[in-house]
């Protein structure tokens, strides 16, 4: 027998990390290949990963909820030939900070030790996790199987609401310095990293305290990266969809029948974006270190609301498709979300986003961009507004709020000026049903 490795596949060129969600095998188990072994998420894509090999499960080298980069050695897997060799300890999470080989045993002792003694039984991760963090793993609740502690115990665990085996010297002292070190050696380097921390959150007892999925940190990462590295700027302009109100409400019964897909207003304003974008080819860039990418392809991501969290799967070429084959693409990405069949390359390759907040009654937000795309359109609700009209007189009409966000690296207020309004222009156009097609 021999043991083989599986590593976290790669999900995609722009993906470089995943996180393990839920774990579809244990030690022991019997598989085969191509077999399911564990659910990842990466981009907020949940996605299976298969086996390489016939065999028997050894180890789980990484443990749920835990993101490793692509590459990462995931499980150890017994098959047939060769001869089985043992995996050292101290590769059993790779994703974890990396610790001297000669640390890791001396680490890890007191611990075991404690293990012992008290009878509890703890993961190599947690045990590693409470070592760095210097948590005393008596002071923690287990909320996992039979009270075990697990990885979001300690990430979750609050220093300062349980008991402290020293007096604390001053009433001012912060938590992160009441926080004991694990080593003598380690507490001078460990609290600059735990000062940096941000305080935890105040809770009481009638507080929940819920880890986030995969799919939610997911969505954090992505917006926090936007938010710092992207200096936003946003503009609205009012657009008069009286035409475009008209035409799609005389068509869509017909369209349903004939097309077999809903004819909403999304696919308009999609079509209408991206003939403007044709004009605007500044609006379909990404910043790169000092340089400028032109995306010659014109793929629009569009937000698609799931049970819980929200997917943002990509219409690729878009200039190349009608309203109607917007539609009818749109559908069948909507259909995969909440389907849960949405796969990585149908979330990649974005180049601009078209956000539509209006389903939700929103009259004007400001959306964040999406990294790493230059811009940002948010579609608000379609209201019936009393507006002036050429002749000095007043009209009711159907209108809307377009939203935009921008990188103001790339961009300016007068490239985004002129990209709104040849939207508006394209907007006011729509007035027969042979622009369906």
């Amino acid at each position: 027998m021999s043991i083989e490795k599986i590593q976290m596949p790669g999900l995609g060129e722009s993906v470089h990390e995943a996180t393990i969600t839920l774990w579809l095998v244990k030690p022991g188990d019997e598989i085969k290949k191509y077999d399911p072994i564990a659910e990842v998420v990466s981009d907020k894509v949940t996605s299976e990963i298969p086996s390489n090999f016939d065999g028997v499960v050894k180890e789980l080298l990484v443990e749920a909820d835990q993101e490793v980069p692509i590459g990462t050695d995931i499980l150890s897997i017994e098959v047939a030939g060769g001869t089985s060799e043992p995996t050292p300890e101290v590769k059993a999470a790779p994703a974890e900070p990396s610790v001297a080989a000669s640390e890791a045993p001396k680490a890890a002792a007191p611990v075991a030790s404690k293990e012992k003694t008290s009878g509890a039984r703890y993961s190599p991760v947690v045990m590693r996790l409470a070592q760095e963090k210097g948590i005393d793993l008596a002071q923690v609740t287990g909320t996992g199987h039979d009270g075990r502690i697990t990885k979001k115990d300690l990430l979750n665990f609050d220093p300062a609401a349980a008991p402290t085996k020293a007096p604390v010297e001053t009433a001012t002292v912060s938590a992160t310095a009441t926080t004991p070190a694990p080593t003598a050696t380690a507490s001078t380097q460990a609290a600059p990293t735990q000062a940096a921390r941000p305080a935890p959150v105040p809770t009481t007892d009638r507080d929940e305290v819920v880890p986030a999925d995969g799919v939610r940190k997911a969505i954090a990462k992505k917006m926090v990266q936007s938010v710092t590295e992207i200096p936003h700027a946003w503009l609205m302009v009012e657009a008069d969809v009286s035409n475009l109100v008209t035409l799609r409400n005389e068509a869509k019964d017909n369209f349903k029948k004939t097309e077999g897909v809903p004819l909403s207003f999304f696919p308009f304003f999609i079509k209408a974006v991206v003939q403007a974008l044709k004009n605007n080819p500044k609006l379909n860039t990404s910043w790169d270190n000092g340089n400028i990418i032109y995306h010659k392809d014109i793929n629009i991501s569009i937000a698609v609301a799931g049970e819980e969290n929200l997917f943002v799967p990509v219409i690729k070429n878009a200039d190349q498709l009608s309203v109607t084959g917007i539609a009818k693409e749109a559908k069948r990405l909507a259909d995969a979300v909440h389907q849960g069949s949405l796969s990585n390359s149908e979330m990649q390759g974005g180049t601009f986003t078209v956000n539509n907040t209006g389903t939700f009654g929103s009259v004007q937000s400001m959306g964040i961009i999406n990294y790493p795309q230059a811009a940002i359109l948010q579609v608000e609700g379609i209201t019936k507004r009393v507006v002036p009209t050429k002749d000095g007189g007043f009209k009711t009409a159907d209108m809307v709020n377009l939203c935009l966000s921008i990188d103001h690296r790339i961009l300016d207020g007068l490239q985004a000026g002129r990209f709104l309004n040849d939207i508006k222009e394209n907007l006011a156009k729509f007035d027969s049903v042979s622009q369906l097609y």
